[in-house]
């Protein structure tokens, strides 16, 4: 009776043992080896990076010496650009407050230059005024002169009858003779100097110089007429 032999029967054949087999079997077994050989170097090394993430995690966040010097270098530059900062922002402010200060003092001094100005205008539109007056009204100008020099009304009489004698009250009367000249007759006329060089064409002036000699060499007006009467040609 012939064996039966399936179409299958090869598959399911024990599988024939060749030196050929047996030297892969063996190759295979080195390969696993190495496999857990580079699994546990790879390990090894994971373990190491393990533990240099551990060992330099920390040391990211500590810094050197040097960039501790570096770090203190800068706070220095930052600390004395501020304090730079803040020199400037006080020179300027000081600055400012000089020019406010200079600005007042200008104008303080300008106010006080058109106050004087506008005083000395008004003083000289009132002289301008009292010698027109005088010229126009001499008599009046020296009844109101006359206070100044301590004569009351009183001595009116007197110091009207004497200017009469020298001059009838025309400042611009002049002895041909002498030369006296003015409303008192003054000898020489330059001598009425001491009050006012204007005294040519001022009778405000002669009136000034004549009360200031009277006081001085008669004390009143009285007696200097006293004295005037009493010589002859007549004189003071």
């Amino acid at each position: 009776m012939s064996q039966y032999r399936g179409r299958h029967a090869a598959r399911h054949a024990k599988p024939k043992t060749s030196r050929l087999g047996a030297v892969g079997s063996g190759l295979r077994r080195p390969a696993v080896s190495a496999s857990l050989a580079l699994a546990v170097v790879a390990t090894g090394a994971a373990g190491v990076s393990a533990q240099e993430r551990v060992t330099i995690g920390p040391a990211a966040f500590t810094l050197s010496a040097d960039g501790l010097a570096a770090t203190d270098t800068t706070t220095a530059d930052r600390a004395r650009l501020a304090a730079d900062r803040a020199d400037v922002a006080e020179q300027r402010s000081l600055a400012v407050a000089q020019a406010q200060e200079e600005a007042r003092l200008k104008a303080e001094a300008d106010a006080k230059a058109r106050a004087e100005e506008e005083e000395r205008a008004a003083r000289e539109a009132a002289r301008q005024d009292l010698i027109a007056k005088a010229k126009e009204n001499p008599q009046g100008a020296a009844q109101a002169i006359m206070g100044e020099f301590g004569f009351g009304q009183d001595q009116w009489g007197c110091l009207n009858q004497l200017v009469i004698g020298e001059s009838t009250w025309n400042y611009k009367a002049m002895n041909p003779s002498s030369g006296a000249y003015g409303l008192f007759q003054s000898l020489p006329a330059n001598k009425m100097d001491s009050v006012d060089t204007d005294w040519a064409d001022n009778p405000v002036t002669q009136i000034r110089w004549g009360l200031d000699y009277i006081k001085r060499s008669y004390g009143t007006p009285c007696g200097a007429l006293s004295a005037w009467q009493s010589r002859y040609p007549h004189w003071y």
